[in-house]
């Protein structure tokens, strides 16, 4: 019996969404005590950015409202990992940067979570987890433009 488009879609979702969930949940065990995922990805992302970002722009990136960003930078900022200050041309508007410390806190971050990573790689095989990013990276960008 030959397989429905919809079946197919609707057992793929069900694997990402549990492998998803399974994923976030390791992770934030092993994550330094404090720390939150949206914290990480917040301080990896401007880390990565080696610039400024405006709260608007993180939330975007992220796919959150910008209370909820707000909210993540607030935590960010009495950490210390991050500094926001206002635009200097316009009041209304902040840029965001990663401090030395929220650099150390994402560096110490990588290093809990890569071993982790490294050994679901490594049993799934470097060559079939390659395989598989550009299929996921196509269904990324595919929702993106929604």
């Amino acid at each position: 019996m030959r397989e429905r488009t919809e079946d197919i879609a609707v057992a793929l979702f069900g694997e990402l969404f549990m492998a998803d969930q399974l994923a976030r949940n390791r992770l934030s065990k092993v994550l330094p005590k404090g720390m939150e995922l949206s914290h990480f990805g917040v301080l990896n992302h401007l880390a990565r950015a080696a610039e400024e970002r405006t709260p608007a722009q993180l939330a975007k990136s992220f796919h959150v409202t910008r209370g909820a960003m707000t909210n993540t930078l607030a935590k960010l900022e009495w950490a210390g990992h991050v500094h926001i200050r206002p635009d200097w041309d316009d009041a209304r508007r902040k840029f965001v940067s990663i401090s030395p410390s929220g650099r150390a806190a994402r560096d110490a971050a990588v290093q809990a979570i890569a071993p982790l990573i490294a050994d679901v790689v490594n049993a799934l095989g470097a060559e079939r987890v390659r395989a598989v990013l550009p299929v996921l990276r196509e269904m990324r960008t595919r929702f993106e433009e929604d």
